[in-house]
């Protein structure tokens, strides 16, 4: 993980001036979160909480955790519940993440538990409607990361803040031979993010 991490590092000065100014506001409302005590609670929404939303969650967890931003916390949801996809697992086991199930249930929608250090415990993901436990039900930052959940959800229930930061879907490679290289790719796009977007934060709290 801590070479995935050093690499993605060495991207963010290629990251778009574009990318860098949606990410930017963000930062700001979450570094004023922690400059008044409070712990920020990220809410990374997309429709299905399936992949995109996912990586999002994940990767910021990292990012907060190795810039050692203990005070944020993150969670993920969808307009709609259906399952965290098979290949958003792939992904995130090659990066170096272990990946099981929580228990040995057959559900069509099962927890998964997503461990990237000994230091910190797995991250418990599933997919779940944006406001359904154990997400916060209000003062949360809203951050849609797909445009088919920022269309559908102009006002975001229980939302302080509402950020669009949204990213091609990778489920445009399913089933062909583009698949691992399409999910790498979103997966390496959305940590570098994160991991300037944590930065970000990191320098105006000191």
């Amino acid at each position: 993980m801590t070479s995935y991490i050093l690499n993605c590092s060495s991207r963010i000065n290629d990251l778009p001036t574009n990318r860098k100014s949606l990410l930017l506001p963000l930062s700001k409302d979450i570094a004023a979160e922690i400059a008044a005590k409070k712990t920020p609670l990220l809410n990374f929404i997309c429709t299905h909480n399936s992949r995109r939303s996912h990586l999002t969650h994940i990767w910021a967890t990292v990012m907060a955790n190795h810039l050692k931003l203990p005070m944020l916390e993150c969670y993920s949801g969808g307009t709609h519940a259906t399952a965290m996809h098979p290949n958003t697992i792939a992904a995130l086991t090659r990066a170096g993440f272990q990946v099981n199930i929580e228990s040995n249930s057959a559900d069509y929608n099962p927890v998964y538990l997503v461990r990237y250090s000994t230091e910190h415990p797995p991250e418990r993901c599933f997919s779940k409607v944006y406001n359904q436990p154990p997400n916060p039900k209000d003062n949360y930052i809203a951050v849609m990361t797909c445009s088919e959940a920022d269309d559908a959800c102009p006002i975001v229930v229980g939302a302080s803040k509402r950020h669009a930061i949204t990213y091609d879907d990778p489920k445009i490679s399913d089933g062909t031979p583009l698949e691992s290289t399409t999910y790498d790719q979103r997966s390496e796009q959305i940590a570098t993010e994160m991991l300037y977007l944590m930065s970000e934060v990191k320098g105006q709290v000191g």
